[in-house]
């Protein structure tokens, strides 16, 4: 009997701490989850460093150190009070990205079936693809790209709504007033980007660049 005892009690002491491992892996698996939703509906967190010392509470308070990045290697923080412990992982994530439909010339405006939705594996694309397919809308291509290649927001720019030498209204407002007129631009400008403009006094002012191609000032 107290051999039976004994041969308990060494098991309960090596499964303990493969017990603790595999709680915090699944807690890491949600805190995951929760941070990636919207983008990948399947995510998987492997633990590079599985022999560091575990958490030293149930549940430590979990977040991502040093990059914005969503997936690939990570550096976890797991607090418990004030004991802090750092824990290496890398992230599999899956999800819908955007790729080119049809072979797309360096300066073609994009068009609805210019582009369309992939799904794989987010953590292996290449820095800042696009996720969301409605960023493509309105944009213009910066250089050529191949039927089924990810899309990358460094390829693209916004269509200008404002170009260097148009008439264009400046609407300059504040506190219970407005004040309205036309200038030429200087520069080419996307809706919300700055714009200069050239008043017919010789005065140059700057503001933002509206939807309607209204160069507006906050005063």
């Amino acid at each position: 009997m107290r051999h039976l005892i004994s041969t308990l009690t060494v098991a309960i002491v090596l499964l303990s701490p493969l017990a603790i491992a595999q709680d915090f892996n699944q807690q890491l698996n949600r805190f995951f989850v929760q941070r990636l939703a919207g983008f990948s509906d399947a995510v998987m967190v492997d633990l590079r460093n599985p022999n560091s010392q575990m958490p030293q509470c149930d549940e430590p308070a979990l977040s991502v150190m040093g990059n914005n990045r969503l997936w690939g290697s990570q550096t976890v923080q797991a607090q418990c009070g004030t004991e802090k412990r750092y824990f290496q992982v890398f992230v599999e994530a899956t999800g819908n990205y955007v790729v080119a439909a049809q072979p797309i010339a360096r300066g073609s405006s994009l068009q609805p079936g210019s582009v369309e939705l992939k799904r794989g594996r987010l953590d292996q694309l290449p820095p800042r693809t696009m996720l969301d397919i409605n960023q493509a809308q309105n944009a213009v291509m910066m250089r050529d790209v191949a039927p089924g290649q990810p899309i990358q927001l460094s390829m693209l720019r916004q269509s200008w709504r404002v170009k260097a030498g148009q008439k264009v209204q400046v609407i300059a407002s504040g506190d219970g007033f407005s004040v309205n007129g036309e200038g030429q631009a200087l520069n080419n400008a996307a809706v919300a980007q700055n714009a200069r403009v050239r008043m017919p006094s010789g005065q140059v002012v700057s503001g933002q660049v509206d939807a309607d191609g209204n160069i507006l000032i906050n005063l």
